[in-house]
């Protein structure tokens, strides 16, 4: 799988929320958050398509693009590699720093725990 950038990640959060959208589309929601010119936001998704990253449906004017890959899949990609550079493929590490850097929330606490234990009810 090609590693997308961070403004690719951003294209494909908004894909994945939506399903399919145009450029115009993706750059009205991108215009929310950051400053970015539609002509970038068009340049980003004809790379993004040429990567393979998203699929186009050129059947009307305006294009239509999918996510070419899923959430979970891209997430699983990236974190495995974020893993194996930065934390000398430590779960352990990577976990903690993750930890460390947020403050997180009592429920935040106890899904992690949850989920820690249904890891160890398949181990036994």
């Amino acid at each position: 799988m090609t590693k997308p950038t961070e403004s690719e990640l951003e294209i494909l959060a908004i894909l994945w929320e939506l399903g399919e959208a145009s450029v115009r589309q993706v750059h009205e929601r991108l215009a929310k958050t950051k400053d970015t010119g539609y002509t970038t936001t068009l340049k980003i998704m004809q790379i993004m398509h040429t990567k393979g990253l998203v699929s186009r449906d050129e059947k009307s004017r305006s294009h239509i693009y999918r996510p070419a890959t899923n959430q979970k899949e891209t997430q699983s990609s990236l974190i495995k590699n974020l893993m194996n550079t930065a934390f000398g493929g430590s779960a352990q590490n990577l976990v903690m720093q993750a930890l460390g850097q947020e403050n997180p929330s009592k429920e935040e606490l106890d899904e992690i725990r949850a989920f820690l234990d249904q890891l160890e009810k398949k181990k036994s």
